[in-house]
């Protein structure tokens, strides 16, 4: 939470275009949006401020977003973070692999914003 007691939404995604997309499905939302256009990023910021939720794509260029999620949950400090996947990649067995990593939930590209809003809702409840 920030200084106003809004729920910090980290978006990983390379691709601007996709988070732009993110951040106007979540911009009527009481969230403080960050953003990070890779794995690295990522992580640096992570450490820097604790997110309440992370919204992170997998196909990413250097540390991909299968790596960014063992990281974390590889953490103390940063395992209990909620974190949505949110990729193209939809076969089974990347979701399980996903799952399996830890991950809270997983969104299939193209994001349809009803079921991201309820994905990221419904986890920060949790994580409340």
């Amino acid at each position: 939470m920030n200084a106003n007691n809004e729920p910090v939404v980290l978006i990983v995604d390379d691709v601007p275009l996709n988070v732009l997309l993110i951040q106007k499905m979540l911009s009527k939302q009481p969230y403080e949006l960050r953003t990070a256009n890779n794995g690295q990023q990522a992580l640096d910021l992570v450490a820097q401020e604790k997110p309440d939720l992370i919204l992170l794509d997998l196909m990413m260029p250097g540390i991909d977003g299968f790596e960014v999620l063992r990281r974390l949950r590889a953490n103390p400090e940063t395992a209990d973070i909620a974190i949505v996947i949110l990729s193209a990649l939809n076969s089974n067995e990347d979701i399980v692999k996903g799952f399996d990593m830890g991950a809270n939930d997983f969104i299939t590209k193209p994001i349809i914003m009803q079921r991201l809003l309820s994905a990221v809702s419904t986890q920060l409840q949790l994580a409340a």
